[in-house]
């Protein structure tokens, strides 16, 4: 698989929806985490990020403006011990309660499925990163429908173990913006990783679509001390 230009990905789709990258920075020592929120909406729009013990949660910018709290509310980051869960939505309890209770992370998601906000059926896309005594790993995840089809659920999981250097994943939920939404189709995409938290962040930020774009999540873990800093940018603010 090519090695994309995230940049370039990112900046091509004026609506990706929502992201998931995780990979290890071009030094080898830290893992890499981004998840950010787009919306369309005034209700998938009023929301900023918070953080929330290590992990964060979404919060309505401004409540008398909230319509329906049941998808847009909802932590996307949680840490269990050497775990730090990634998702798009209320599956990140899903897979830490699972994972509390001695199940594997697709285990844990084999009670869920993608969205019932048809006709777009937003997949559920979810990434665990796992890093203990000096190793680093990490599994990524998708739940969507059919071809559009909500009789059926297709579950993609997808582990990379000690990943390479300078290299990550790219998964979304929408392959582009037209409606009704499409899901993300194929592999999660193999992208360029940085070694600067802080360059890192800007890319991302500046190359999500300026009209769509709602928040940002970045954290560099030390996979020798599982150390981390995290950045939350709010367009809201």
């Amino acid at each position: 698989m090519k090695l994309e230009n995230l940049a370039q990905e990112l900046s091509a789709n004026t609506y990706p929806g929502r992201g998931i990258i995780i990979g290890r920075s071009p030094d080898g020592r830290k893992a890499v985490t981004a998840y950010f929120i787009m919306g369309r909406s005034e209700n998938s729009r009023n929301r900023v990020f918070v953080e929330e013990g290590e992990g964060i949660r979404t919060q309505a910018y401004d409540p008398s403006k909230v319509e329906d709290p049941s998808l847009i509310i909802y932590a996307p980051v949680r840490v269990l011990g050497q775990y730090t869960i990634v998702t798009n939505g209320d599956q990140t309890d899903t897979i830490y309660d699972g994972i509390s209770a001695g199940k594997t992370f697709e285990q844990s998601l084999r009670s869920r499925e993608f969205e019932p906000d048809g006709p777009n059926f937003t997949p559920r896309i979810s990434g665990i990163l796992d890093i203990h005594d000096g190793t680093f790993g990490y599994a990524m995840s998708i739940l969507k429908s059919a071809n559009g089809n909500p009789a059926a659920c297709d579950r993609y999981t997808y582990t990379y173990e000690n990943p390479v250097p300078c290299e990550g994943r790219f998964l979304h939920t929408y392959r582009e913006n037209i409606n009704p939404l499409p899901s993300f189709e194929g592999e999660p995409r193999r992208v360029q990783t940085m070694d600067d938290i802080d360059a890192f962040t800007d890319m991302l930020w500046t190359n999500l679509n300026e009209e769509n774009k709602i928040s940002l999540f970045v954290r560099f873990i030390d996979i020798a001390t599982c150390t981390y800093q995290t950045r939350i940018l709010n367009k809201n603010v």
